[in-house]
């Protein structure tokens, strides 16, 4: 949908006010085991919020967790009762267009939550847009592009299966650049897993790994040079969130190849003290951590003013959390490390009547008003937990 000028009617705020919020949770199994460093899954959970408006319109949002607050301190079941307690009753009867005052509210309501501030921000959004007609992108500054470069993450740590999964994206124009989830084994055999990858993949396709904070400083002294020796582009958090200091004396050493920064920037404080310290390369941009689309841009525009690049993580999101994602994402200027929403593919089901394209390596932006997706009651219902 073109970006376009909107007429506003007089009696729009007291349409716009707020009247529900309701959250669901749902599980939904996924087509093969996600090994990180720290947990495993079979199935992904989400909490879906779906915000009525007096207009009645109905936005949605999407927050993910991966195996419960193992990532981080949030699970679905704190997710789903903070909402209800105490973020919902902190937005009834405000008009859905003041963002900025939505999401002072929100602070005010709880703190941290991130994830259960996103999913509520993003169903604000998203009613929004529905009720003018126009998508979030443009709520958001306006888009810039119309598809981002979308990877696929390997996760089964079995390298003869990971070649196979790699060859079959690549072959169907999905696909061609593959993060690996290390960490889950000792190190040695994550090195062997990678050889093997890079020499069945080289010269037709990027790989970047993802240690999710299992090595200690030691340990990726010595394997970060093995890393930049097999080609591995980049390489997210390698050291715990909270040791800063560890990435800055790597990322200073000779021989390291590019890293990444996820778990240890929340907010806009944390990208500064990362840019400050000189501690990465690029920063995972992702709803969930940020507290929704306007703290993603805050964290955006710190790291663009200290020359840190942009890349747009995911935790797996459906259609619905995904496409939230790429509406922000294509109103940055430079996405220099592209995307990794492939969450809708490693569902056995979505949750939306028409998932998100995914071709010639690339995901593209839906085109509806609001995130660009509608939420399949049906799916819905079937997914959620009792």
């Amino acid at each position: 949908m073109p970006d376009s000028t909107i007429t506003i009617p007089a009696d729009l705020r007291r349409d716009l006010a707020v009247q529900s919020v309701r959250s669901t949770i749902v599980d939904v199994p996924t087509v093969r085991q996600h090994k990180l460093s720290q947990t495993s899954v079979a199935a992904q959970s989400y909490v879906i919020v779906e915000l009525r408006l007096a207009n009645g319109a109905t936005g949605i949002g999407e927050a993910a967790t991966l195996g419960g607050p193992r990532w981080s301190e949030e699970s679905v079941e704190a997710i789903k009762a903070n909402i209800d307690t105490y973020l919902a009753p902190a937005l009834i009867g405000l008009p859905a267009d003041r963002f900025e005052a939505a999401a002072a509210r929100l602070d005010a309501a709880a703190k941290r939550n991130n994830a259960a501030k996103a999913a509520t921000e993003t169903a604000l959004f998203d009613a929004v847009g529905r009720t003018l007609g126009v998508p979030t992108a443009l709520l958001l500054g306006g888009k810039v592009r119309d598809s981002v470069p979308v990877l696929w993450t390997l996760a089964s740590g079995d390298p003869a299966q990971e070649i196979e999964e790699a060859e079959g994206k690549l072959a169907a124009r999905l696909h061609d650049t593959f993060k690996v989830k290390i960490g889950a084994q000792a190190p040695e055999a994550d090195l062997a897993r990678l050889r093997r990858l890079a020499g069945a993949l080289e010269g037709r396709a990027r790989l970047i790994v993802d240690a999710n904070q299992a090595w200690d400083e030691t340990t990726a002294v010595r394997c970060l040079p093995q890393l930049a020796e097999l080609g591995i582009a980049l390489v997210e958090q390698p050291v715990p969130a909270w040791n800063i200091g560890a990435m800055a004396r790597l990322r200073a050493r000779p021989g390291t190849p590019p890293l990444l920064a996820d778990e240890c920037v929340f907010d806009a404080h944390d990208m500064l003290a990362v840019a400050q310290a000189a501690a990465a390369d690029a920063v995972s941009l992702k709803l969930v951590k940020h507290a929704g689309l306007l703290g993603l841009k805050k964290v955006a525009a710190v790291a663009e003013a200290a020359g840190i690049a942009l890349y747009g993580g995911c935790l797996l999101e459906s259609s619905a959390g995904a496409a939230a994602h790429l509406q922000a994402f294509a109103t940055v200027r430079e996405l220099a490390w592209g995307c990794e929403h492939f969450g809708p593919q490693i569902l056995v089901d979505d949750l939306v009547e028409e998932p998100l394209r995914f071709a010639d390596f690339q995901v593209h932006l839906p085109q509806g008003p609001g995130i660009g997706v509608t939420l399949d009651q049906d799916k819905l219902r079937r997914y959620a937990r009792d």
